[in-house]
């Protein structure tokens, strides 16, 4: 038998990248999507952030009112649909309010957050990263002289990093589900913008761990532009009217119409809820270390059998309970 070649090196698993985007090498890029931001947040010292979401759709006034010039442009030919058209762009002139608000929301939150006597960079303004408004919240921190933060996402359709984040703190993810983990972990206060699908779903989301207390933190919710689009796409009253949630779960969150308004709120409860506590020294100690990574918070009855037996119901897992009372 004739002997076989020398054999190359084989590559080592870390640098394999048969092996890194294949099904086995989830864990590892799943983790990697956790560890990589956390390192990257202790290196440019992020404390803590606040989130604006809202529609990627929104475009500044100058781009919507130069789209209205260009579709009315003199000696050029009007397109078949172009009372259609008008419309759209004249539905985005009135949208692009939101685009300019957030953008001086974010300016406001960044020019008092700058002034904070803290190592850290505390309240961070954060966006999804794309156009739209996270574009203008990014846009208002970066003029502002801030950091800001853009966690993107990778997408089927190319979802672009807008031009505005803090070009060290420009994040893409591959998973939704741990870039809504760095979202919800660094959060101090999250502002929602009129928007769609996404932006309710991260409203519902962190309504939920708030309301169910799985974060270990006081998360300030408010929902801008409640007079003229939430209160008719959000209708809170038909849930407690149908026993869905409680009469106390609208304290989870509250409305403001003027960037003004909600930057009152806004550094009002973040100095309440987040300026104010004593200083100990384990809150110094996570400081120099880099971010503050939420706890889950503690479940009183976890380690109270009596307590998980008064919450059980199923006649059948009860007899379980005796059963093992009785060994």
């Amino acid at each position: 038998m004739q002997e076989p070649p020398i054999l190359p090196a084989a590559p080592l698993a870390y640098e394999n990248g048969d092996f890194l985007n294949s099904p086995d090498g989830r864990v590892l890029r799943i983790l990697s999507e956790y560890s990589e931001p956390l390192a990257r947040f202790r290196r440019e010292r992020i404390q803590d952030t606040v989130v604006f979401f809202g529609s990627a759709r929104f475009a500044s006034l100058s781009d919507a009112e130069g789209a209205l010039t260009l579709l009315d442009k003199p000696g050029s030919a009007r397109p078949a649909n172009y009372e259609e058209q008008k419309k759209k762009v004249g539905a985005a002139i009135k949208m692009a309010r939101y685009y300019e608000e957030a953008r001086t929301l974010a300016y406001k939150l960044t020019e008092w957050n700058q002034t904070l006597p803290y190592k850290k960079y505390r309240f961070v303004v954060t966006s999804g990263g794309g156009p739209g408004i996270m574009e203008a919240a990014n846009r208002g921190a970066r003029e502002a002289g801030g950091k800001t933060i853009g966690l993107n996402i990778r997408l089927p359709y190319e979802q672009f990093p807008n031009r505005w984040i803090t070009p060290e703190l420009n994040f893409e993810f591959h998973y939704f589900f741990m870039r809504k983990y760095w979202f919800a972990y660094l959060a101090k206060a999250l502002v929602i913008f009129p928007g769609g699908f996404g932006t309710l779903d991260e409203l519902f989301e962190i309504l939920t761990l708030v309301q169910t207390q799985k974060l270990a933190k006081k998360v300030l919710v408010m929902i801008y532009g409640g007079k003229e689009y939430w209160q008719k796409i959000l209708n809170i009253d038909a849930l407690i009217e149908f026993g869905a949630v409680s009469p106390e779960d609208r304290d989870l969150y509250r409305f403001a119409d003027s960037p003004d308004e909600a930057f009152n709120l806004l550094r009002e409860g973040l100095t309440k809820f987040h300026l104010q506590k004593p200083a100990t020294h384990g809150a110094d100690r996570r400081e120099e270390e880099g971010p503050e990574i939420t706890p889950t918070q503690p479940q009183p009855h976890a380690h109270n059998p009596e307590m998980r037996e008064s919450q059980v119901h199923d006649p059948a897992q009860l007899a379980r309970v005796e059963k093992g009372k009785k060994r």
